[in-house]
């Protein structure tokens, strides 16, 4: 089944456009403007119509660093929310920054799958339902599967990244997750050997990457092995997991293939997620592939 999500109900959340390689974005009262490959098309408005707009510009230096130029004046650190569909008392919290990396602390796109994740952690029939967030980055998965109840481990390489994601987990009035930095693959084989289980697994791993020992991680070269181990991982009985990838040219039939050939689910759900513009444009974001036996 090939399905494609652009969340909704996003109110501290908006792209605003896109094009010529370029995405103007609304986080809560500022607007940023930011590099996307993706974005190949001609965008709606132009550059100076963006600037007027925007609160800050982002300059490349390189292939992976720059600097942010302010073009109104605004904060270098912010906080928004986001509120769970139907739930009128959970939402998440996000302290967002002008990073170096163009990143701000959120990939917004995500935000199907904090929903399926926050619902499907509640279907459980598990009195104390265990969920794993590899590559967790600033913790918006773990903070969905901690609100919807289960004990959440979440596992990062990077330190200062880790630490963001506890200022988010405090924000949002939440408490125990579990914080680990250390390679996702070295924890894996780790886990299987341990014979640990959970109920819940996401995994949201980069193109390319390092862990805290200078491990090389590369998507296509890892992939398939970690998703090996993932499955040893999973509990028998009741479970769930997301796989999602951002990079050029992995489509989700690669993905498809990888859970088909490991789990062989029978509610596979496969697609793209994106976001749409103000003008209906459909930024692509990633391929993801998900199930759930409950």
């Amino acid at each position: 089944m090939i399905l494609s999500f652009t969340p909704s109900q996003f109110a501290d959340y908006q792209l605003l456009d896109s094009g010529n390689f370029w995405k103007l974005e609304r986080f809560g009262s500022y607007i940023t403007i930011r590099p996307e490959p993706q974005a190949v098309w001609d965008p709606s408005q132009s550059m100076g119509e963006w600037e007027k707009q925007a609160h800050v510009k982002f300059t490349p230096k390189s292939s992976s660093s720059g600097d942010w130029k302010k073009l109104k004046n605004m904060p270098d650190q912010w906080n928004i929310r986001y509120d769970f569909p139907g739930s009128t008392q959970k939402s998440i919290q996000f302290r967002l920054g002008l990073t170096s990396f163009k990143h701000v602390g959120i990939f917004p796109e995500q935000a199907v799958n904090w929903n399926y994740i926050f619902e499907t952690t509640q279907q459980l029939k598990v009195e104390k339902p265990k969920f794993l967030n590899l590559f967790a980055y600033t913790g918006g998965a773990s903070l969905a599967a901690r609100a919807g109840g289960a004990e959440t481990s979440h596992l990062d390489s990077i330190k200062q990244v880790v630490s963001w994601a506890r200022e988010n987990m405090e924000l949002s009035k939440l408490d125990n997750i579990r914080w680990i930095v250390e390679d996702a693959l070295k924890f894996v084989k780790r886990e299987v050997k341990r014979g640990n289980k959970y109920n819940g697994i996401i995994l949201d791993p980069p193109a390319f990457g390092h862990g805290p020992d200078g491990e090389k991680w590369k998507l296509e070269d890892n992939i398939n092995e970690m998703m090996k181990g993932v499955l040893q991982l999973l509990d028998d009985k009741q479970h769930f997991l997301i796989l999602n990838a951002y990079s050029l040219g992995f489509s989700s039939l690669i993905l498809e293939n990888l859970v088909q050939q490991n789990f062989k689910p029978q509610n596979l759900e496969v697609g793209e997620l994106f976001l749409n513009d103000k003008f209906n444009k459909k930024l692509p974001l990633g391929a993801f592939a998900r199930f759930k036996k409950i």
